[in-house]
């Protein structure tokens, strides 16, 4: 037997040639523990945890099932393209985030979109003097690098504006190789530990900044798709219309900066 340092919700490990293999709980998915696991049979292993030895729920009670829900994995891993929730489906990315409106069983989902840019934005507590910007980067950098084994070069800004910190991850089709681990694993992986649920077997993530404790307040997570999502109008909220304006115009003033360097 072996533990599986990098994932705590696994069964019937076992050492084969100097590597840790254990058994996904809920997909029965082999794993192997000198990497990530893959964001679809994490969803699916904290799934099965939320239906066990917990209290039961008034049958009125709802939780916004998009955060979570039991996702169907493909035996590598990977999100299938279209997820269902009883005879409610959708179509999700690379990150297993939804990029349609719901619709009933009838509607295709012709490919899995990759997610080619994941920017991650947290906050921290209240301070009367900002943090030092060198350190930071360096300290985000050397986690996502170290702890979550991503190459360098797919973090492509980590930007300190107090209170808020935002990490660009960018990794298009192209650019991933078969060993590199994905971005949306790594933004999972990321969440959970900077929320205090970390994955890893006993191994927290302390946020310390130059010798000091940093406490987060808020981390949200935007996904930006190789495709742009089919929402309509209607099931847009003004917040997600805003990130999606704002983006638009990011492009837009991103294209006027090369038009007038190029000048």
């Amino acid at each position: 037997a072996c533990i599986c340092e990098k994932n705590k919700r696994v069964t019937n490990c076992r050492l084969d040639r100097g590597v840790c293999w254990c058994d996904a709980v809920g997909s029965g998915v082999t794993v192997n523990c000198d990497t990530l696991t893959s964001k679809c049979l994490l969803m699916k292993a904290e799934m099965r945890g939320s239906k066990s030895g917990r209290r039961e729920k008034p049958k009125d009670a709802f939780e916004d099932t998009d955060g979570l829900y039991d996702p169907e994995c493909e035996n590598t891993g990977v999100f299938k393209a279209k997820q269902c929730n009883g005879t409610t489906c959708w179509c999700v990315n690379t990150a297993g985030v939804r990029r349609t409106d719901k619709h009933d069983a009838d509607l295709k989902c012709n490919q899995l979109v990759r997610t080619r840019w994941i920017i991650i934005e947290m906050k921290h507590a209240e301070r009367n003097t900002p943090l030092n910007t060198e350190s930071l980067k360096k300290f985000f950098k050397e986690t996502i690098t170290n702890r979550y084994m991503l190459d360098g070069r797919y973090i492509s800004s980590v930007l300190y504006e107090k209170p808020y910190i935002t990490i660009d991850l960018k990794q298009n089709s192209s650019e991933k190789s078969s060993g590199d681990v994905d971005i949306a694993d790594v933004a999972y992986y990321f969440e959970k530990d900077v929320k205090g649920d970390s994955i890893f077997h006993n191994n927290i993530l302390n946020v310390s900044i130059d010798n000091e404790m940093l406490k987060l307040e808020k981390t949200v997570v935007y996904y930006v798709d190789e495709i742009a999502p089919e929402f309509s109008m209607k099931s847009l909220t003004p917040g997600l219309i805003a990130v999606i304006v704002v983006i638009v115009i990011a492009v837009v003033a991103a294209i006027v900066v090369l038009v007038s360097s190029n000048k």
